[in-house]
């Protein structure tokens, strides 16, 4: 095939309109977004059970402490609680699907307030969760929490 310039020009223009059509997420993409703000809702509530649900069995959930919790002392920990959320928003969250497997990043940023003092702590930290496809359902296989 002989390649002239309106080839070219053609050639140019396509891409450089890919660069301009938007994104449109998949139905994994929202899927895992419902979840997620599902999450944080169960979380600004201090509902564990919600929590439970959206979570794997195998589930690290790891603190920006360093603070290491499985699936049961999540959930133990939400319920016992010594403060609530006055606010909690993740915010920029991006989402990207590998196979089962779904990345997640964003910033959590939030204050508590503890109940026996009044004391209120703000939060402003970067998150990364993993979660993983099972069976029709996408739950929370993994979290880290990083200050900022």
């Amino acid at each position: 095939m002989k390649i002239n310039r309106r080839h070219l020009m053609l050639s140019g223009l396509a891409v450089g309109l890919l660069g301009v059509v938007p994104a449109f997420a998949g139905p994994d993409e929202d899927a895992v977004a419902k979840n997620l703000e599902a999450f944080r809702a169960a979380q600004a509530a201090g509902n564990s059970e919600a929590l439970g649900s959206l979570c794997a069995p195998e589930l690290s959930y790891s603190h920006s402490s360093g603070a290491l919790d499985d699936k049961a002392s999540l959930m133990a920990g939400v319920a016992n609680a010594n403060y609530k959320w006055t606010s909690l928003e993740y915010k920029n969250p991006t989402i990207r699907i590998v196979g089962p497997a779904a990345i997640v990043r964003f910033n959590f940023v939030g204050e508590q307030e503890f109940m026996a003092d009044g004391k209120k702590v703000p939060q402003n930290l970067h998150i990364l969760m993993n979660w993983q496809k099972q069976g029709a359902d996408w739950k929370l296989l993994s979290r880290a929490a990083t200050k900022l």
